[in-house]
């Protein structure tokens, strides 16, 4: 059965440095307070993976956490790029940052091998594709059936997967609807799992075509309400488009950045002090 804990607890138990670190969530539930705690507990060498890395990894990258990412297309959804993870590639502030792409498809399809107890994922994704050429990891194999030449990467498999979601019981099972992403099978493929959630209820009641990931795949649930703002979790909130605009500027340059980082997150016990030092100085403006 899943533990139930605090996120600070949870973080401090399994996110050590040089780990390999999934957080997913698509478009809405992204997991940006145990972002925060990572960024917290000053975390250092990770090798983050994410289909679409946006503004929580842009903070993770810019505070040093990372030195490898793994991923299929990265920018500030609707605003632009990433100017922490730009930096971070172009002049290695403040850290270098070696990166490997992929597509979306091999990306889930990794995941799922990882899920399954694959050795790799196969896709034809990659037919007329530059990419395999400066990515040493996608190589070809034939099929034993067709003869087709098809694309093959190596399967995922966190040491940890981190997602959001909307509700778990007191046993650590965890509901996810809405859009689900490749929340699943990131946390099939992973070592160990954390889950942080809205909320913690008696009984579930999972509406149609729900997900539901039983208690023994997650390792810790830790009750984070509004934790995947400025990301929306559906039921419950809505995306902070305002936000996204206005880290466009923040971002921009280390100074603003650091110093907005330094405020809202270091200088925060947790993410609920987060979003009150938000609201107290203006930063969060409803869309």
């Amino acid at each position: 059965m899943a533990e139930i804990t605090s996120l600070r607890e949870a973080i401090t138990d399994l996110v050590h440095d040089g780990d390999v670190l999934a957080m997913e969530g698509f478009t809405h539930l992204i997991p940006f307070a145990a972002g925060h705690e990572v960024i917290r507990q000053r975390r250092k060498n990770l090798t983050l993976i994410r289909m679409t890395p946006d503004l929580i990894y842009d903070q993770m990258i810019g505070m040093g956490c990372a030195s490898n990412l793994v991923f299929s297309w990265g920018g500030n959804p609707g605003v632009g790029s990433l100017h922490r993870f730009r930096d971070a590639i172009q002049s290695a502030w403040p850290a270098p940052l070696h990166i490997e792409e992929h597509s979306h498809a091999d990306m889930a399809a990794r995941y799922q091998a990882g899920a399954s107890g694959l050795p790799f994922a196969v896709v034809r994704g990659y037919v007329g594709s530059d990419l395999p050429k400066f990515n040493p990891k996608i190589k070809s194999v034939t099929c034993p059936f067709t003869g087709e030449t098809l694309a093959a990467t190596p399967a995922l498999n966190p040491d940890l997967t981190i997602i959001h979601a909307q509700k778990a019981d007191f046993e650590g099972n965890v509901l996810i609807y809405g859009i689900i992403g490749i929340q699943k099978e990131a946390v099939l493929a992973a070592k160990k799992a954390i889950v942080t959630v809205e909320e913690i209820v008696e009984n579930l009641e999972a509406p149609m075509n729900s997900c539901v990931l039983p208690h023994w795949t997650v390792t810790y649930v830790c009750e984070v309400p509004g934790g995947a703002h400025p990301s929306y979790a559906h039921g419950y909130y809505q995306r902070d488009n305002a936000f996204c605009k206005a880290w466009d500027t923040i971002s921009r340059e280390r100074d603003s950045f650091r110093a907005w980082m330094t405020r809202h997150v270091l200088s925060t016990a947790d993410f609920s002090e987060f979003m009150r030092s938000l609201e107290s100085e203006k930063v969060k403006i409803d869309a």
